[in-house]
């Protein structure tokens, strides 16, 4: 739960030593770039290679349902050539595909008028041949006309009529006519076909130049490290023959930056940040619990002079989603889909980091199905599993107690992270109020008798006591003048007004009792429907209570896991972060090499 510390960093090196300098700087993959000047053009205008051409080609490569063996020898690379024959041979595709749903959406509206060949105007005697779909009820318009017509089809819902006139008859028949392209459907079939011979030679070559797709991956790495490159050099102080870079670097990676500046000759200067320095935030985490730090970054970065909410944030989104779903079924069947996807999420960082959380919910709420007695809204299965039970989820009053304590031992937990970073200083009096305040409230309310009376005096006065230290101490003033105190008396009041918002922070944690509720009262329907249609339906009705059971646990497990992430996420990201954070920071950037990274954020 830390936030790595950093140093500022000051280089100042040769101009001609300036693209050396910066390449190994890359390589170290370590430092944040501080920009000295604003850069004229933007990342990538001086790289010969266009990024994203490549990027499409690449991933239209990675998306080909077969792949050959891949070529390593970088020397028979000639990327422009390649990508530019799999940008036409992606394009020829497209426009094939194009033409084939044309001539597909053609061959639909020709396929009720049969099969017949277009003939000219010439052939009518200067007449056409007009085509209609009319509904019908419509159809006695046209019998009344003088018009040559012929019906040639008819569906449950329309008509398809053939019209020969000089001229439309717009006013004769009640709709517009269907556009042909004049071709026959044998004509259509012919075309289709050699469209899809065309499309399976496309495929194979496809199929062929996947053999570049680790070289070009290799290729487009060097040309985003070389964008990167430039990028930087534009952010540098240039002055005659020298130049100035600055950046923030870990100070574990100090001893890194030192053997540099000595095997480059340039001069380096280190110092740690000073109160007007507002350095980025770096989060340092194991890997079993960095999931966490991916939610925190996804929200919001902590300052650096902050602290890391990460790990809190990993096992208290945890026990909310396993709460809300509270069904060891549905564990279960989430636990078995992150098998299923548990190799792909492994292929990056940020997967693994994902792959564990997931893991960790897809236990979470198996345990806390079990502890709830459900399984898939049934009770449990064996005798030994009984045993196991601890709370009922349709129990109003219990589930309302423990979703309360939660939430004011989620919302204590916030102000103990606070008192302990204010320790020693008048600031803490606030934190250990509203701790006071929070567990006051709740045991007075736990210990309540039925006349309304709490037992003990003692939680009042804890209550009591916790007012008093928000009321001195939530101001920064002094103490030596009157005023001083009048105005610290003012501001304490001013704070004793955000009581209103710790009642509505804890009961917002009745979310999760309500969405629990929900989730077993829906799972409990599903299985009284299925039961009941099994029994009113003889032989098929077996049938029917499998696909009720199927199709409706499948709805509310999505439902459950949906409300599971926004609303276990919310209690974490809202209610926990107005408590104990109010510090925004900005993530740690590094300046680093794609093609190979030695140093790696953790």
């Amino acid at each position: 739960m830390s936030i790595v510390s950093l140093s500022k960093v000051t280089l100042v090196g040769l101009a001609d030593e300036k693209t050396e300098l910066l390449e190994q700087l890359q390589k170290l993959g370590c430092l944040h770039i501080i920009p000295l000047a604003t850069p004229r053009d933007e990342l990538g205008s001086e790289v010969s290679d266009k990024p994203d051409e490549f990027n499409h080609a690449l991933k239209y490569l990675l998306n080909c349902p077969r792949k050959h063996r891949q070529i390593k020898n970088r020397k028979s690379l000639d990327a422009k050539s390649i990508v530019q024959e799999i940008n036409w041979v992606r394009g020829k595709e497209r426009a094939l595909l194009n033409q084939k749903d044309h001539l597909l959406a053609e061959q639909e509206k020709l396929r009720p008028f049969g099969q017949f060949e277009m003939p000219s105007e010439q052939e009518l005697g200067g007449h056409r041949l007009w085509f209609y779909k009319l509904p019908h009820y419509r159809l006695k318009e046209v019998v009344g006309s003088e018009l040559i017509w012929q019906v040639v089809a008819r569906d449950h819902t329309d008509t398809y009529l053939v019209v020969i006139a000089e001229r439309e008859p717009v006013k004769e028949v009640p709709a517009a006519s269907i556009q042909l392209i004049g071709t026959s459907m044998v004509q259509l079939e012919e075309e289709l076909e050699e469209i899809d011979l065309e499309l399976d030679s496309l495929a194979l070559e496809r199929e062929s130049l996947t053999r570049w797709i680790l070289l070009l991956q290799w290729h487009l790495k060097e040309i985003f490290d070389q964008a990167s490159r430039n990028h930087v050099a534009k952010q540098t102080l240039d002055a005659d023959d020298i130049f100035a870079l600055q950046g923030w670097v870990p100070t574990d990676q100090h001893d890194s930056l030192y053997a540099m500046s000595r095997e480059k000759s340039c001069a380096l200067l280190i110092e740690e940040p000073d109160e007007a320095d507002k350095p980025p935030t770096l989060l340092k985490n194991p890997e079993a619990l960095a999931g966490g730090q991916e939610v925190v970054n996804f929200y919001q970065v902590p300052g650096y002079r902050s602290w890391d909410p990460s790990r809190v944030v990993f096992f208290s989104f945890a026990l909310f989603f396993g709460i809300i779903l509270s069904d060891a079924g549905y564990g279960l069947l989430f636990g078995i889909m992150i098998l299923f996807f548990w190799k792909k999420m492994g292929e990056t960082t940020k997967g693994k980091r994902l792959q564990m959380m997931a893991a960790t919910l897809a236990g979470m709420t198996l345990l806390c199905g079990v502890f709830a007695g459900s399984y898939f809204g049934e009770s449990p299965p064996f005798t030994w599993l009984e045993a196991l039970q601890l709370y009922n989820v349709n129990d109003f009053d219990a589930m309302i107690r423990l979703c309360i304590v939660i939430g004011v031992g989620h919302v204590v937990l916030a102000n103990v992270v606070v008192l302990w970073r204010h320790r020693g200083l008048p600031s803490m009096g606030p934190p250990a109020g509203w701790i006071a305040i929070l567990c006051g409230g709740l045991g007075y309310w736990l210990t309540i008798d039925e006349d309304g009376f709490g037992s003990p005096l003692f939680f009042p006065a804890l209550m009591t006591a916790g007012c008093i230290l928000i009321l001195l101490f939530s101001s920064d003033r002094g103490w030596s003048k009157p005023s001083d105190w009048l105005w610290r008396l003012l501001e304490g009041l001013l704070a004793l007004s955000s009581l209103s918002k710790a009642f509505g922070d804890v009961l917002s944690y009745l979310r999760l009792f309500a969405l629990g509720l929900a989730g077993a009262s829906l799972a409990i329907t599903f299985n009284q429907l299925a039961s009941q249609v099994a029994e009113s339906v003889p032989g098929i009705g077996v049938l029917l209570q499998v696909l009720i059971l199927i199709l409706g646990h499948l709805l509310n497990f999505v439902l459950a896991v949906v409300s599971g992430v926004i609303h276990g996420l919310r209690l974490n990201l809202i209610e926990f972060y107005n408590w104990s954070l109010s510090d925004e920071g900005y993530a740690f950037q590094p300046f680093v090499k794609q093609e190979e990274t030695p140093w790696k954020t953790p």
